[in-house]
């Protein structure tokens, strides 16, 4: 018998009890964020990674290296740098001596990667061949050396993050690698009274101890869990129109996307604004998915998947104005 016949009301209540708890811890630490610190979890228990795009000091490692201890989960970060190698990432083969045979043989030093959670922070600062490194590691949860494939910890979450202000020196992700992204996520300065409580908080002599909430086993059962909530047919036909209309050689473009959009999003954007949605309707205790979950998801799914052209930026139109453009009229 599945779960889904067995009490899909108890079990998103559940689902929903333990989004609420860690919410609650990460906030013990981390002041505001409410709207990242969801679309990080929805990710998480989607499968998913996520992207995070903001200027330096506002937090990012925190909030990363708070969400991992509160679901009791390993955490490694890896600095990108121009000569960082693949090696420092997946692990490298060093020659050590058997004392008892009296011989040298190749053994396998795992590299930062294998752990649950791995901040690549600046990742567009390393040059393409050890950005794929990563990118391979997140995509077939295994890496390959010397023609041994050591899989990955699971569960998996990457957490990328890019600086948007210094470009100079930097290897900007191709959009196919970034297509491998759940989310883009873009995280702004905190208000006046946040920022208060962030000073507040941090010159004082204040110890914040964190209880884990979840473990491997559980996290990996909510995973499952997101996969058999059931999609309505209308729903399904919203996203994956809402994702066509971003094509400018589809029938489905209007003629502002036609006008403005050099490429628009592939099918992983609707895959994902599935995905996104189930987990979303989870936390917030609903065993159903609605047209509301795919509209809240729409901008951080779409802003990394489609690229708009010279004319849309002389006049002033974003990919985020194009995307709400496309929600107004989307039915």
């Amino acid at each position: 018998m599945s779960t889904e016949i067995a009490d899909p009301v108890k079990l998103a209540d559940e689902f929903e009890e333990a989004f609420k708890a860690i919410k609650q811890e990460i906030h013990k630490v981390v002041i505001g964020q409410e709207d990242i610190i969801d679309l990080l979890l929805i990710s998480l228990f989607s499968k998913g990674h996520c992207v995070l795009v903001g200027v330096p000091g506002l937090a990012k490692t925190l909030l990363i290296r708070t969400l991992a201890d509160t679901l009791g989960l390993s955490f490694n970060r890896i600095q990108f740098t121009p000569d960082l190698m693949p090696g420092d990432i997946t692990g490298t083969e060093v020659i050590e001596e058997n004392k008892d045979k009296g011989t040298k043989e190749f053994k396998f030093i795992k590299g930062p990667i294998f752990s649950n959670i791995v901040l690549a922070d600046e990742i567009n600062r390393t040059p393409p061949k050890t950005q794929a490194a990563l990118l391979e590691g997140m995509q077939e949860y295994h890496v390959t050396a010397s023609g041994t494939t050591y899989n990955l910890d699971t569960p998996f979450f990457v957490l990328a993050t890019q600086n948007p202000i210094e470009q100079e020196g930097t290897y900007p992700l191709p959009e196919a690698q970034l297509d491998r992204f759940m989310f883009n996520i873009w995280v702004d300065y905190p208000s006046f009274e946040e920022e208060k409580e962030i000073v507040s908080q941090t010159t004082s002599k204040q110890e914040i101890s964190l209880t884990s909430i979840l473990d491997k086993e559980k996290i990996e059962k909510l995973q499952s869990l997101v996969r058999e909530v059931p999609v309505p047919e209308s729903v399904l036909d919203y996203a994956v129109k809402l994702v066509g209309m971003t094509r400018p050689d589809s029938d489905l473009a209007p003629d502002y996307i036609k006008k403005y959009m050099s490429w628009g999003a592939g099918p992983r954007a609707s895959q994902y604004l599935i995905l996104g949605g189930k987990a979303r309707a989870l936390s917030q205790g609903r065993y159903n998915v609605t047209e509301e979950d795919i509209r809240t998801l729409a901008v951080p799914v779409l802003r990394h998947r489609i690229v708009n052209n010279y004319a849309a930026e002389a006049e002033g139109f974003t990919t985020v104005k194009l995307i709400n453009r496309l929600l107004d009229d989307v039915h």
